[in-house]
């Protein structure tokens, strides 16, 4: 008998888009055998089909809310991108952010549990997997936000400074992608593995050179990389004569912390064979 794990129950929601009580419950009649317990499901007339194991919600939407000193950032998961176009769509994924927002949230489980009645409505209704997948909170003396569509969002706290300059940064980080808000927060094991790529991808042009000129290779491809990684050494998007850490400071301000979300950002979604499916398909209608 297979353990029921977390990772397991909530592969068998996406596959199935039922409850996560309704999973488990699954899961632990058919010993933690996922296949098993979807053809149980099916057979008790809970499903009609389940997705496949690589068909996984991955597109959707992000949302923000800022008030006074506080803000939140949401992404929920859809099939497709069509449907985070549409209202009811919409409407959940705002539904699901205020209610975060009110009751202070700093975690995703507590919403998931509250908002499945209505998750479960919207997916018998549209047909598609929904899934409320992550939040976070940002607090401090000033907060601001930029939504880039409905894909790409941004918090950003600053101590110091007024919300035209947090919305200014937010926009830039939406855009440049930073890893780090300086360069002392990059890790020893990030430029570890950032020094042992450089190497094996110049390994023919640094061949046979004295090692005093090989460290100032390194040492200048980390420059470089810190400098990229880092949103305070990164040039502003919309003054690139200007660092961003210059910029803040300028206007009396400093950089605490961001949080960038993107759609489907870390999800891995499998390669489909379209030619594949129909002749599979096909083959299926013959029988």
């Amino acid at each position: 008998m297979a353990e029921v794990t977390a990772a397991l129950v909530k592969e068998l929601r996406e596959r199935t888009g039922q409850g996560m009580m309704e999973c488990k419950k699954a899961l632990v009649a058919a010993g933690g055998d996922i296949e098993k317990a979807i053809d149980d499901m099916r057979a008790s007339g809970a499903i009609k089909a389940a997705k496949k194991a690589g068909n996984i919600a991955a597109e959707g939407s992000i949302a923000v809310r800022v008030e006074g000193q506080r803000g939140l950032i949401i992404e929920v998961n859809s099939q497709t991108d069509f449907l985070a176009l549409q209202d009811d769509f919409k409407a959940f994924v705002k539904d699901s952010l205020n209610e975060a927002f009110e009751q202070n949230l700093t975690d995703a489980a507590p919403l998931i549990a509250s908002r499945e009645s209505a998750r479960e409505a919207l997916v018998a209704k549209c047909g598609e997997n929904v899934n409320i997948r992550r939040l976070a909170r940002a607090e401090g003396d000033v907060v601001g936000a930029y939504l880039h569509g409905h894909r790409i969002g941004v918090l950003v706290t600053l101590k110091g400074g007024d919300a035209e300059l947090a919305k200014d940064i937010a926009m830039h980080i939406a855009a440049s992608n930073p890893q780090f808000v300086t360069p002392s927060q990059v890790s020893e094991e990030a430029i570890a593995k950032e020094k042992e790529i450089f190497l094996a991808l110049n390994a023919e042009k640094i061949a046979g050179k004295p090692e005093n000129i090989v460290e100032n290779m390194v040492k200048g491809r980390i420059n470089k990389f810190l400098a990229e990684a880092s949103l305070v050494e990164q040039p502003f998007v919309k003054d690139p004569e200007v660092k961003v850490g210059d910029l803040a400071k300028k206007a009396g301000a400093e950089v605490v912390s961001f949080i960038r979300y993107e759609v489907g950002e870390g999800i891995e979604k499998a390669e489909v064979d379209f030619a594949a499916e129909v002749a599979a398909q096909v083959a299926a209608s013959k029988q």
